[in-house]
Formats: C-alpha cells, structure tokens, sequence
C-alpha cells in the first residue's frame, strides 16, 4: 500500500505534468505548452526502490489571480499541499527565478511540510550553474533535473523517497479490526459511526464535507474490539464546490491506507454511480478486504424482491468485484448495522485464513484437469503444484512449466474456483505463477 503522498506544484508551464507522467513511466496527464492545461488534481500510485507512494499532479499554481480557472487550481493545489506528506516545488532553469515562484515559495514555507525544490530542464550539465539562483527562493538546496529527458530524475526520486519506508511481504496482524469507513460525501459515514457508538461522536448536517478530520473510535461488538476509522470531508470552509470530489478521494486513499477492512458506504436513494464505483476499485487495487453497506434503506419504497433486485444491480455494476458482500442497513433506524460489523469481522478472518497446501491441490488440480489452460503456442501448459505463499491479502502461488504462457482468461478462470471453494467474499487475491 502507499505510505506516503506527495504532491507537485508550481506555476504554469513548468513541466509538472511532464514529471508526474515521468515518476509513472506513462503519459498519464495531458501535457501542453498551454498555461492551464492541467486544471484538475491527477492522483497516481508510484512506486520507486520498493517504496510506494501515492503522487499528485496540480494545475498551475497563481497565487493571487482573480480569473475564474486560476481560482479553482488555487484552491485544489492548496487542497493538494495541505493533504501531501512532502511537496514537490517545480520550478523553471530556463526562465529563471520569477516573482510567482517567490510568492509560492512564501506559501509553501508557511505550510511548515518538506519541500523538495525542484528545478526543471537542466538538459545538461552546461545548465547547471542556472541551478544556483534558486537558493534565492529558501527552500535549501535545489536538485535539478530534466523530466522530459528524464536526466538525474532516478537521484530525485532517492531524495523524494527517502523518509518513506520500503515495503515489506510480511504483514503483523494486530488484536484490534481496524474499519475504514469510506464513501461519497453525505452518504452517512459519521451517522454510521455514532449509531454504532450510541453516542453522538461526529457532527452530522445535509452539507456535503462537515466532518473536518478523520476521528478514531473503538466498538466493542461482541467481545471484540473494532477501530472505526471515519473519513473527513473539507477541512476548511472556502469555494469548495469543485473541490469536494477530490478532497473525499485523498482522504479515502488515507483511510483505506491504514485500515483492515473497507466498508463503502452507498446512498440508497442516489443509487450506485461512478464516484461509488472507483471507491470500491481504489481498495480492491490497495488489496483491502472490502465490503459494501448500502444505506438509507428505510427511505426506499420496497415491494417483495426489491433488497435481491437492487443487490443483482450492483453485482452487476461492479464487474470483476461483483463478490464483495453486499448489507442494506439504515444508520437512523440501527437497522442491521451490527450484522454489518459481524460481515466485517468474517472478511478479515477470511482474509488471514491459511489454506493447507494438501486441500488447495486436492480441490483445484482435478479442476484444472476437467479445464486445462489452452496455449497459443505449441506448448503444453501444465499446472503441477499449488500452494498458499502468504495472507492478508493471500498470495496464491502455481507452480508450471510454462507460467508466461497463461491467458488472462484462464487466470480469472482459477480465481473464480478459488472463491467457489474457499469462499474469500470480499478479499483481493493475488495469484503468481511460478516455473516448477
């Protein structure tokens, strides 16, 4: 999972783009010699010497312009450095020290994070006596680099990495569940939590981002302990209209960083929409254990197979994740929001379940045999062994004799089989193929 977000900022035109397009290996972001090109955050997972994180392109930071665009890449930047663990200053060799880059420079010295001053195309090491003018900005030392030639860009991704910690196999399990509840604004998430607690712990309002900061509680549900972890919306009140969106997503990556499980949280009566859709996808991809509440169920009108029907809908929305479980609670009325925490507690126990080696090979091989994987050479394809390498999530390794020759198909195949007889509701699984 991530450890760590960081964002990149700067004026217009300096290659911010360009350089998160770099640390990806892909032309993700539009890039374009046009100011304003980019005018929403673009968020990626990146990886670099095992350490991951999650990288943030912003648009064209203008301090105090009054145009309509300017305003609302002003706002989700700052949104973007005020969620970042570190910030990227990208700034422009060619043109040199502009009284823009000083007032960003004021900016980010008040946000009190790590600064990485970055200064872009230095194409060669003629350029680099244009790098010293930038000490002028007090950022400390500048690195410079090329991001569209990609010149000294693997020395700034050691710079930029090196608080981060590098990512390990092994995963401790801990005594306490720890639950992200996540979601689209204004779906329920504090109303879940305080009819859980039976308290009123969180502030709750029809608008849209009232809960300012994540807040921690613990459940005791039937002997055991549960952390709930609720997600904020906007911490401060300004022109937040476009920026709502965003700020729950950066927010969610932060819960779902640090939890167990996921609990998404739908609205009954907004139905599942496209928001809903990448929330679930976002945990699958960080390999949380997820389940899926759709709340607000005593506000439908419902006839005698309304619960099954809605359910079908969403299995059918979610595709490859169709095996999440799926609870239709009410936070007002409590209505089986304590089944939920039981549901919660069976996906975590799921995903820290061991299979024998001997049960995965005495179920599976024989279906594999009735089905074997077709090859699109002349070569044979067989599975001789199969065994579980590690939990949460489990990593299932097949041994073969030709492992780069499997289908997509066929692996989707065996992943299938494997939830049909193991169960695994709700828990990413990872298969590898190994060469006996």
């Amino acid at each position: 999972m991530s450890s760590a977000i960081i964002a990149i900022v700067g004026r217009p035109n300096v290659g911010k783009s360009t350089l998160f397009n770099r640390i990806l290996g892909i032309r993700e972001a539009i890039v374009h010699n046009l100011p304003g090109v980019t005018r929403d955050r673009k968020y990626a997972d990146a990886e670099w010497a095992g350490r991951r994180f999650t990288i943030i392109d912003t648009g064209g930071f203008v301090p105090k312009s009054e145009d309509v665009f300017d305003r609302a890449i002003r706002e989700q930047a700052q949104i973007a450095i005020e969620e970042a663990d570190a910030v990227v200053f990208v700034v422009d060799a060619v043109t040199g020290v502009t009284p823009l880059d000083q007032e960003i420079a004021d900016i980010l010295r008040r946000s009190k994070k790590p600064i990485f001053l970055t200064v872009n195309k230095v194409d060669s090491a003629k350029r680099e006596v244009d790098v010293h003018e930038f000490h002028e900005l007090g950022l400390g030392e500048p690195i410079s680099i090329s991001a569209l030639a990609g010149r000294l860009v693997g020395d700034f991704l050691d710079a930029i990495t090196s608080g981060i910690k590098a990512e390990t196999e092994e995963v401790t399990a801990g005594d306490v569940l720890k639950l992200a509840i996540i979601g689209a604004p204004n779906v329920g998430k504090s109303s879940l939590v305080n009819a859980l607690l039976g308290k009123k712990r969180q502030v709750v309002t029809d608008i849209p981002g009232t809960t300012r900061d994540p807040v921690d509680s613990i459940l005791k549900h039937n002997g055991k302990e549960i952390l709930l972890v609720d997600t904020a919306g906007l911490k401060k009140k300004r022109r937040v209209k476009e920026s709502v969106e965003f700020y729950s997503a950066l927010r969610t990556i932060r819960s779902i960083e640090r939890c167990d499980v996921a609990l998404v949280l739908f609205d009954a009566k907004r139905g599942l929409d496209s928001q809903d859709q990448h929330i679930v996808e976002t945990a699958m991809e960080n390999r949380k254990a997820t389940l899926i509440a759709v709340n607000k169920w005593d506000l439908v009108e419902k006839e005698t197979n309304t619960a099954k029907s809605y359910e079908l809908f969403i299995k059918d929305q979610l595709g490859v994740h169709s095996h999440i479980p799926i609870t239709f609670i009410s936070a007002l009325t409590k209505q089986r929001i304590f089944k939920l925490m039981d549901r919660a507690l069976e996906v975590h126990a799921d995903q820290c379940r061991k299979i024998e080696t001997s049960t995965l090979n005495d179920v599976l091989l024989p279906e594999i045999e009735h089905y074997p994987p077709k090859s699109s050479s002349p070569k044979e394809i067989k599975i001789k062994y199969i065994t579980q390498i590690q939990t949460r999530p489990p990593v299932i390794a097949f041994f073969c004799n030709e492992p780069t020759l499997l289908q997509e198909s066929y692996k989707r195949f065996l992943t299938n089989k494997l939830r049909e007889h193991f169960g695994f509701a709700g828990v990413p699984l990872t298969l590898t193929f190994k060469r006996k």
